[in-house]
């Protein structure tokens, strides 16, 4: 007989099999005998209460031995002589779109600016140790896109959107550990996701498809409303009347391009603001209400969201165990991101604390139309760049002397490799950003005693959230509302934000595409 229960334990319970089946014996009157197996569906923390607890949704084998289900990949054809689709970008839309092309039986010949995850580490260690960008190829730009060095967070609130769950099998599929499927918030790390990504390519070449790095797409042909082709900086013409545009919330070259040719785009409202670092200890002892975090339980997240000003400020991105990346992509400006390793043993947290931007914040720069709101965002990029000494050190302001409004004397040490300067986050934010940071952390603090410290240190900026375009769309058809046979997708179009909205993005917009045909 199977059963299936939801429990809720006490971490060393959940972590030792032999505990939690005596739990699961005497809570659901069965004979521990009788248990043969339990098998793990979800398990999430409960952190409210000064006892943490670890929630689970388990099904229990009683009499009856557990076969395990191996998770395999789809079938996929030989399609090097099919009709060939071309997707711009190798982020997690295009990678999707591209495995999806494939399994319905089409080709897809991938153009991406960067280079493969292997390569990208030189320019990696470039920006990091000598403040080289290059712009091809960087935190941003490469196979895998942003999410492939820069954390690899899985959870999304786009269950609406598509099936989660397919594409987390997928990942596995890949080489990803199967507790991504169990996990409330699922997370493959940094130091793992690149080789995932690698074999999501190399089962798309081995079945016919193309992959090209270091292809940068310049321009577009069109030919009554419809795109004929795809022109690269090398000059190579490529016909196609059917092009998934999976390139990126960083792509501004792009956008650029787009409102150049008249391709209909439009601003977007994003959020902006800074990254904060405190020491995993601090966060552990904040969120789990402890002095040393229990062995049983995983480095503690955290997520905050307020209302000050009549604006939102709230948390996002929080890396536990993680460090903090330089993520420009041009030179002559600064970004910061973060990401976490698989173990998140860092001994310090960062997280992204943002505050909600409006499309009437942009209207000092109404002359650029829809591409505003970039302008604000690279303003304050190059603004940080400039007063942090024009290098990849960015602007740093220890976190109570922010909300004091004062420069910080000294600076410690962080995780971001490049360095700080100290600067007067007043001197990088307008001023209505600026207020709302400086009174959002003192609420912040009132969720998280202990938040507000001088020793947790301001980076700025954080600026790279969302895409602040959107490229319309067809909602029944996916393409876009002018150019047919354009399809914009993923989050540099406006329609994700994470690896697993833009995967189901790109598997979405492929299959339009392809019922198109």
């Amino acid at each position: 007989m199977q059963y299936e229960f939801t429990i809720q334990v006490l971490p060393e319970v959940a972590a030792k099999e032999e505990l939690l089946k005596k739990e699961i014996s005497v809570k659901n009157n069965l004979s521990l005998k009788e248990i043969r197996y339990i098998e793990i569906l979800k398990r999430s923390i409960d952190a409210r209460q000064r006892i943490v607890k670890i929630n689970l949704k388990v099904k229990v084998f009683v009499n009856e031995d557990f076969v395990k289900t191996p998770i395999e990949l789809p079938e996929y054809p030989t399609v090097d002589t099919a009709r060939e689709i071309v997707i711009i970008g190798a982020g997690p839309a295009g990678l999707f779109a591209a495995l999806r092309c494939v399994e319905w039986g089409y080709k897809p010949i991938v153009l991406e600016r960067g280079k493969d995850v292997r390569a990208r580490r030189r320019d990696l260690k470039a920006i990091n140790n000598d403040h080289i960008v290059n712009e091809d190829s960087n935190y941003c730009f490469g196979e895998g896109g942003a999410g492939t060095y820069s954390d690899g967070k899985l959870y999304t609130r786009s269950k609406k959107r598509g099936d989660v769950q397919r594409i987390l099998k997928l990942l596995v599929g890949f080489g990803a550990t199967e507790q991504i499927l169990v996990e409330a918030h699922p997370h493959i790390g940094t130091n793992k996701l690149p080789a995932i990504i690698a074999e999501i390519r190399e089962k798309i070449v081995a079945h016919g498809g193309e992959v090209r790095f270091e292809t940068r797409v310049t321009d577009f042909e069109l030919k009554n409303g419809e795109i004929s082709a795809v022109i690269t900086q090398g000059g190579t013409v490529i016909d196609t009347n059917k092009v998934i545009l999976a390139t990126g919330h960083s792509a501004r070259d792009i956008f650029e391009l787009l409102y150049r040719k008249k391709i209909a785009i439009e601003a977007k409202p994003f959020a902006l603001g800074v990254r904060v670092e405190h020491t995993q200890e601090l966060i552990d002892q904040i969120q789990y209400k402890c002095d040393v975090r229990s062995r049983y339980l995983p480095p503690s997240p955290y997520s905050v969201v307020k209302q000050v000003n009549g604006r939102g400020m709230y948390s996002f991105c929080m890396c536990p165990g993680g460090v903090i990346a330089p993520c420009a992509t041009s030179p002559g400006e600064v970004v910061t991101n973060g990401w976490s390793p698989s173990k998140r043993n860092h001994p310090t947290s960062n997280s992204g604390i943002v505050v909600e931007l409006r499309l009437e914040d942009f209207a000092a720069y109404e002359r650029f139309g829809p591409l505003a709101g970039v302008y604000f965002q690279k303003e304050i990029e190059q603004r940080s760049w400039e007063l942090a000494g024009k290098t990849q050190r960015v602007p740093g302001q220890r976190l109570m002397d922010l909300v004091a409004g004062k420069v910080s004397t000294h600076l410690p040490q962080t995780s971001y490799k490049p360095g700080l300067s100290s600067v007067d986050m007043g001197a990088v934010f307008p001023p209505f950003i600026h207020d709302v940071l400086k009174k959002g952390f003192v609420d912040f603090d009132k969720s998280m005693k202990g938040y507000l410290t001088n020793e947790a240190v301001v980076h700025a900026p954080e600026s790279r959230t969302s895409s602040p375009v959107r490229i319309p769309r067809d909602r029944q058809t996916l393409e876009h509302i002018v150019v047919k046979g354009l399809y914009p997708c993923g989050e540099g179009a406006g329609y994700a934000g994470g690896i697993i909205s833009a995967a189901i993005d790109g598997e979405k917009c492929m299959e339009a595409c392809i019922r198109s045909l």
